[in-house]
């Protein structure tokens, strides 16, 4: 990162960029990366260069954050969401290839299938794919939350036709903002890089004959990403190590159910997430999160279904209901890469000793 200030690189173009984009295409095992201002624009690019657009519907993972949902419709399209499964949290295949079924009986196919990795946990892809090559839709990858996760010996991000990153602060590597669209098509990724930077048409002067956006990334963060990328693995250890000390402590208690790591995956565990059932325990979510803030520890619940948001209240949905009971008990601990075991020792007496007394 220094580097880039001394040879005066701050922003907006520079050799960092093309260096974090290499590294990045390496790091998913795809063929090309295009670093960008977030998450969202990649998946907003994705979906462009995908051919997706007004009047077309997609199939969309209901239990993630809302930038999955909206970058559908930025395209035009309309989100049709589907619910998650017990075995992953994440999209239901078995939902997936019964919706994709009768749409293509009834004459009106879906363009794509956006699927999360949910928390740093790929979704089970193989079945996925399999039913969107058999019905020509498009498979998108939003891997936001799961850089360094692995699924059958692939990395996040090597799924779909394309995937996307997200650097924002909250995230295994960050760059405060940022994200990346990566893929094996090299047309696709020339594509995106072009409307990222205002889809400005190669001549000396400013002449734009496409619409495009400000999406790229500035060189400056892009060397603050590479130097975190390289601490990649060491973070993604670190975040298992606080899942493994959060169930090792408390899943032995009634009613705590960890959220289930895929068969042949290895998740990042970004965030470690659990349903508290209160018939079972006592204590409900909310109690339990309004303990901890009482001793200023930062819980959050698991992420509200998009088809019970608001903006998306008229929205088809496929299923719902266990993405409901996820959203209705989950809760999200501490997970963070400089979270201490002293201080995730105290969340876990907190909690145990909670939990220990509703028996």
């Amino acid at each position: 990162m220094n580097a880039a200030f001394l040879e005066g690189w701050i922003a907006p173009v520079g050799p960092e960029i093309a260096a974090f984009e290499e590294e990045l295409a390496a790091a998913t095992g795809r063929g090309r990366a295009v670093a960008l201002s977030s998450g969202t624009a990649a998946l907003h690019l994705a979906l462009i260069v995908g051919g997706v657009g007004p009047g077309d519907r997609v199939l969309v993972s209901t239990l993630t954050f809302a930038a999955t949902a909206n970058a559908v419709r930025y395209v035009g399209a309309e989100p049709v969401f589907v619910d998650s499964d017990y075995a992953t949290w994440n999209l239901d295949p078995d939902l997936v290839a019964a919706e994709l079924d009768r749409a293509a009986r009834e004459g009106e196919p879906y363009k794509a299938v956006v699927a999360v990795d949910l928390y740093g946990q790929c979704a089970n892809y193989r079945p996925i794919a399999a039913a969107c090559q058999e019905h020509g839709a498009l498979l998108l990858s939003d891997a936001a939350e799961a850089l360094g996760a692995e699924l059958d010996g692939q990395r996040a991000g090597s799924f779909g036709e394309a995937a996307v990153l997200s650097f924002n602060g909250n995230k295994i590597i960050t760059t405060s903002g940022g994200g990346a669209l990566v893929t094996d098509r090299s047309d696709w990724a020339d594509k995106a890089r072009f409307l990222a930077t205002q889809a400005r048409d190669p001549f000396p002067h400013y002449e734009h004959s496409e619409l495009g956006y400000n999406y790229r990334l500035s060189n400056l963060l892009a060397a603050l990403g590479r130097s975190q990328l390289r601490d990649l693995e060491r973070r993604v250890d670190i975040r298992r190590g606080h899942n493994e000390a959060y169930r090792r402590a408390l899943s032995g208690l009634p009613g705590v159910r960890f959220m289930p790591e895929i068969e042949g995956g290895r998740s990042t565990f970004w965030l470690t997430a659990l349903t508290i059932d209160p018939i079972h325990s006592g204590r409900d979510r909310n109690a339990m999160m309004e303990l901890l803030e009482s001793e200023n520890i930062e819980a959050r619940p698991v992420w509200k279904p998009m088809h019970c948001q608001p903006l998306y209240r008229d929205s088809p949905v496929i299923g719902g209901n266990v993405s409901e009971e996820l959203f209705n008990h989950g809760i999200c601990l501490p997970s963070g890469s400089t979270l201490q075991p002293p201080d995730r020792q105290r969340i876990i007496s907190l909690m145990h000793q909670e939990l220990a007394r509703s028996r």
